[in-house]
């Protein structure tokens, strides 16, 4: 369980997609088993596609995945080792303004994600309960290493239940 006091309340929309009752690890495997078991299966007509002006296409869906993720995982990185300083937040449509997905190929983008997952998965295993529970300052707000991990499978659930809902 993750603790309301380990992240800002915007985060809960996240937190509360997963199962709590899961460890991060479990979460981290299954959220990602439902992504893979989706995306792979979608036809290559439906990879650029946006539900409206405006909103990002498919492609542009799977690398917002993979960099927020890359960039969750750095700052869970700081705070288990106990990294005192502030870090940064980050603009995600900047991000996608210069991120080139629509340019790349699908399965080379799920198999990006595949990776970065995989990696997660293996630092995740690597922290310790303490280490799980220290804090640091991101964004101006304080998060756990520990709300980190479970907010890793509820961003990409939260996307996954989009994509379900308007792309498919």
């Amino acid at each position: 369980m993750v603790p309301k006091n380990e992240y800002a309340p915007y985060f809960e929309q996240y937190i509360k997609l997963v199962n709590q009752n899961k460890s991060i690890l479990e979460n981290l495997i299954d959220s990602q088993t439902d992504f893979e078991s989706t995306l792979r299966n979608i036809q290559s007509h439906k990879h650029m596609y946006s539900y409206a002006k405006g909103k990002w296409t498919l492609k542009q869906v799977v690398q917002h995945l993979i960099d927020t993720e890359r960039v969750f995982t750095y700052r869970a990185l700081c705070f288990a080792r106990n990294e005192p300083n502030s870090l940064p937040g980050f603009d995600q449509d900047i991000f996608s303004t210069y991120d080139n997905a629509n340019i790349q190929n699908f399965k080379d983008l799920l198999d990006d994600m595949a990776g970065v997952r995989k990696s997660s998965i293996a630092l995740f295993k690597s922290f310790s309960e303490e280490a799980l529970a220290r804090k640091g300052i991101a964004s101006k707000q304080e998060i756990s290493v520990r709300a980190l991990g479970y907010l890793f499978s509820g961003h990409q659930l939260h996307h996954l239940n989009s994509v379900k809902k308007r792309y498919l």
